[in-house]
């Protein structure tokens, strides 16, 4: 795929951003650099490789799911609330 000024504008669009005169030359580049390096990963020979290939031996380290109790924490949170109970914080109803 080729970027040039059409397809840039499209992006904008679609984005919601707006970009500067100035910088469209130097972002249609970043972004042609980018495709250019997607579109070599393409080449590689990927045939032969699981779809869970990971380089770490047996796959990633997983830590054991403890949780902590850091009540401090939460009373320091709570003590900027305007409205507290127990460990909750008390807000308008917004649904009648």
């Amino acid at each position: 795929m080729h970027i040039d000024h059409t397809v840039l504008e499209k992006l904008e669009k679609l984005s919601h951003l707006r970009i500067d005169e100035s910088k469209k030359k130097e972002v249609i580049g970043q972004l042609s650099d980018i495709l250019t390096y997607v579109e070599s990963l393409g080449e590689l020979d990927t045939e032969h490789l699981d779809a869970s290939f990971s380089t770490l031996e047996g796959g990633t380290p997983m830590r054991a799911d403890i949780p902590r109790e850091q009540t401090e924490i939460a009373q320091q949170i709570l003590s900027h609330a305007p409205r507290q109970e127990e460990d909750f914080f008390v807000v308008p109803a917004i649904i009648e």
